[in-house]
């Protein structure tokens, strides 16, 4: 159904449609966007030049969204530990709810140069979870080393769940946080045994 928007507004109306897209398909195209929007299929290139320009602009506002998220959620918590496995539940059950996740920051017609303010976010969104592993790893190699694999274990976690293997178990979103949650733990009480 179309969505009203202001006058000058358009832009901001598109990126919201993509969003909303993606969290109901995992995907989308610009008439689609354009449909959602109540405008022409040529109306979004008025804003964005072609459809990474737009794609970019979706990344941008899921990286910065989800860097606020992991902010949030830490800053309920004092011990290091805690406070990154809340970071690794944190994608994990935002990568659920919007289908978004780094997959969508980093996605391959993004990489390069073109797009410095995805560059920048993405930087941000990526050093909150350096730091956060830095304060819990014995190295700043296992640091690394810790920070791919919790957000990897993490990302599984929502796959899962969006392609119906941890539904099927009957698991809603805040069980498969926790269980998110309580996996980042292992893995990172783990990485101070090797």
């Amino acid at each position: 159904m179309p969505r009203a928007y202001h006058h000058g507004e358009l832009r901001t109306a598109l990126v919201r449609a993509a969003r909303e897209l993606l969290a109901e398909r995992g995907d989308y195209s610009v008439a689609e966007v354009a449909r959602r929007c109540g405008v022409s299929s040529a109306a979004p290139y008025r804003h964005f030049p072609d459809r990474a320009a737009l794609q970019a602009e979706v990344a941008i506002t899921v990286a910065r969204e989800l860097r606020a998220e992991v902010t949030a959620a830490i800053a309920e918590h004092d011990d290091p530990d805690r406070r990154l496995a809340e970071a690794a539940a944190t994608y994990t059950g935002h990568s659920i709810r919007h289908r978004a996740g780094l997959h969508v920051v980093f996605a391959e017609p993004l990489n390069g140069d073109r797009f410095p303010e995805l560059r920048r976010a993405a930087r941000e969104l990526i050093d909150e979870y350096l730091v956060l592993c830095f304060a819990s790893a014995p190295s700043a190699q296992q640091a690394l080393l810790l920070m791919e694999q919790l957000l990897t274990q993490a990302h599984g976690y929502a796959t899962f769940y969006l392609d119906g293997v941890l539904s099927l178990q009957g698991y809603d979103v805040a069980v498969v946080c926790r269980k998110s949650a309580e996996a980042a733990m292992t893995t990172i009480t783990g990485a101070r045994r090797t």
